[in-house]
C-alpha cells in the first residue's frame, strides 16, 4: 500500500526563516534542509565521518564567499552535493532565464569564423575528424580545430540563452570533453567519439553532422535511432529476434510502453529471443515496467521494501492525501494511519509494511521469448536498475553492457524550494531495506556478460543477438 504514497507529487515549502537572498543563505538553507531532512544523510556521515564533512563545508563554503552570479553560486552547490552520493540528490536554479537576462556574459569565449570560409575549409578537407557542423537540439554546432583542441561554436539556436559564436564544447588533445549545457553549466565526459563518420558522442550527448554529408551506415543508423528515441518501439532483428527499446521509466511513458507491448503481444510470444534495450535510461516510476514482468517471469520475484525518514516536513506530504480532492477513501484512510505511525516516530526510519520483502507471483510463464538479453550502462539508475533487480531474477534473462550508474538505494525524490525562491532542493524520503547487505549505490548493478569498449556502442546489439543465438 505504500506505494500509493508516491503516485502523486505535492510540493510544499519545507522551511521559512528570514533571511538575505544570497548565495550564502541559499548555501545554508540547502545544507540546512538536507541535514534535517534527507533519509541518506546519516548512512553517508557514518560512512565517511564528521570530521571529513566538516572539513568539506569549510572549504566550500569559502568558495561560497567568492561567487558573484547565481550561475556560479548553483555549480558550487551543485559540487557540494557530490560528498553524499551521485544520483538522486539535486540543486536546480529556479527563474534562471530572468537571472541570466540581468548576468553578463560579455567575456564568454567566442570564435569568430566566417561561415563560408569554414564551409569551403571542410569540403577541402582529405581526412575526417571532428571538425565539421553539427546538429543538437535546437543547436547547430561548428567544430574547428584550433592548435591542438577542438571547439565548438554556436551557429543557430533556439535565441533564448545562447548566442551566435560563442563557444558551445571544448575537446581537448587528451580527448576529454567539456560541454556547456543550456544554463552555461559545464557537463565534463571522458571521452569524445566518433560513430562513424556520421556522429559525434559526447557521455549522453550525440550530435549529427549536418555539413559536409556523411554516408549512411545501416548498423550505425539502428543505434542513432536507438540512442535518440524519445518513446519505446519494437522492430524485428531477424527472424528469431526481436529488439524493444525503451529510453525511458518516466510515468508518461507508461502509456507509451503498455500500447507498444499490446500491440506486439502475439509477435513477442512467438519470437524465440527478445533484447531490451535500456541504455540511457535514468529511471522513473516502478509502474512503467509492470507489464514487461509477466514477459521475462519465471519464478516469483522478491522485492526489497523501504523505511521512511521521519520529520515533521517529510510527513506533510502525507497529510496531503487527506485533503486531496482525487484521493480515494482508502488512500485516505491509509494516510491517516501512516501519518500517525510517523508522528509517533519522528528522527527514525518507518516500514509502512508488514513485511521487510515483498513477492510478485504470476499465473502463466510463457514459452517465448526464450531468451531475452537486456542492455544496460552506465546511466541507468533509479526504476531502471529496481527493474534490473526484479529482471534479473528470471531464468530467461541475462543483462550485457556495463555496470549502471548506481542510485537506488536512498530514493523517492522530494521537492524543497528555497526560502528566496532562487533554487530547488530534490532530496530522499526513503531508505532500502537492503542496506548494508545489498547496496547498490556507488556501485550499480553489474551485466552478467560485460561488453568492452573495444566494442563499439553502434555493434552491442549485434554483440547481444551472436551470444543470444
Amino acid at each position: 500500500m505504500n506505494k500509493l504514497l508516491f503516485t502523486v507529487l505535492l510540493v510544499l515549502p519545507l522551511l521559512s526563516f528570514a533571511q538575505d537572498c544570497d548565495c550564502q543563505s541559499d548555501f545554508q538553507w540547502m545544507k540546512k534542509t538536507f541535514e534535517e531532512n534527507d533519509a541518506g544523510f546519516r548512512y553517508v556521515l557514518t560512512q565517511k565521518g564528521d570530521e571529513f564533512y566538516q572539513q568539506h563545508n569549510e572549504a566550500f563554503l569559502k568558495k561560497v564567499k567568492e561567487t558573484t552570479t547565481k550561475i556560479e553560486c548553483y555549480q558550487v552547490m551543485r559540487d557540494w552535493k557530490t560528498f553524499f552520493r551521485k544520483g538522486h540528490f539535486e540543486i536546480r536554479p529556479l527563474n534562471l532565464e530572468n537571472s541570466q537576462a540581468n548576468t553578463s556574459h560579455d567575456n564568454w569565449e567566442t570564435l569568430n569564423i566566417s561561415l563560408e570560409k569554414f564551409k569551403e575549409q571542410l569540403i577541402n578537407k582529405k581526412n575526417t575528424d571532428y571538425e565539421g557542423i553539427w546538429k543538437s537540439g535546437p543547436y547547430t554546432i561548428g567544430i574547428k580545430k584550433i592548435k591542438d583542441e577542438y571547439k565548438g561554436f554556436i551557429i543557430e539556436a533556439d535565441g533564448r540563452q545562447w548566442k551566435i559564436e560563442e563557444v558551445k564544447l571544448i575537446i581537448n588533445a587528451d580527448n576529454s570533453t567539456t560541454y556547456y549545457m543550456g544554463d552555461y553549466s559545464s557537463e565534463n565526459f571522458k571521452k569524445a567519439e566518433m560513430l562513424g563518420d556520421k556522429y559525434l558522442q559526447l557521455g549522453y550527448i550525440t550530435l549529427e553532422r549536418v555539413f559536409p554529408k556523411s554516408k549512411s551506415n545501416a548498423t550505425i543508423e539502428r543505434y542513432y535511432k536507438a540512442i535518440s528515441a524519445e518513446t519505446p518501439y519494437l522492430e524485428k532483428i531477424n527472424d528469431n529476434t526481436l529488439l524493444l527499446r525503451i529510453p525511458s521509466f518516466d510515468s508518461s511513458q507508461k502509456k507509451d510502453i503498455d500500447s507498444v507491448l499490446l500491440a506486439n503481444q502475439n509477435l513477442i510470444t512467438n519470437t524465440k529471443n527478445l533484447i531490451i534495450d535500456l541504455r540511457d535510461n535514468g529511471g522513473g516510476s516502478d509502474k512503467s515496467f509492470e507489464k514487461i514482468l509477466p514477459i521475462l517471469y519465471t519464478n516469483p520475484i522478491e522485492t526489497v521494501g523501504v523505511e521512511l525518514f521521519s520529520t515533521p516536513s517529510n510527513n506533510q506530504r502525507v497529510t496531503n492525501f487527506i485533503s486531496h480532492p482525487q484521493a480515494s477513501k482508502e488512500l485516505k484512510d491509509w494516510a491517516r494511519k501512516a501519518y500517525e505511525k510517523l508522528s509517533n516516530n519522528l528522527g527514525n526510519y518507518v516500514n509502512l509494511d508488514s513485511t521487510r520483502v515483498s513477492i510478485t507471483k504470476f499465473d502463466t510463464i510463457q514459452q517465448f521469448p526464450k531468451k531475452i538479453g537486456i542492455i544496460t550502462n552506465g546511466q541507468n539508475a533509479s526504476t531502471t536498475e529496481q527493474f534490473l533487480l526484479a529482471a534479473r531474477q528470471s531464468t530467461k534473462v541475462k543483462l550485457f553492457g556495463q555496470t549502471t550508474f548506481g542510485a537506488l538505494d536512498i530514493s523517492y525524490t522530494y521537492p524543497a524550494e528555497s526560502p528566496c525562491g532562487d533554487f530547488e532542493l530534490w532530496y530522499c524520503l526513503s531508505k532500502s531495506l537492503r542496506i548494508p547487505e545489498m547496496t547498490i549505490d556507488g556501485k550499480g548493478v553489474h551485466p552478467d556478460y560485460y561488453i568492452y569498449n573495444n566494442i563499439p556502442k553502434y555493434k552491442w546489439i549485434d554483440f547481444v543477438v551472436q551470444n543470444l543465438n
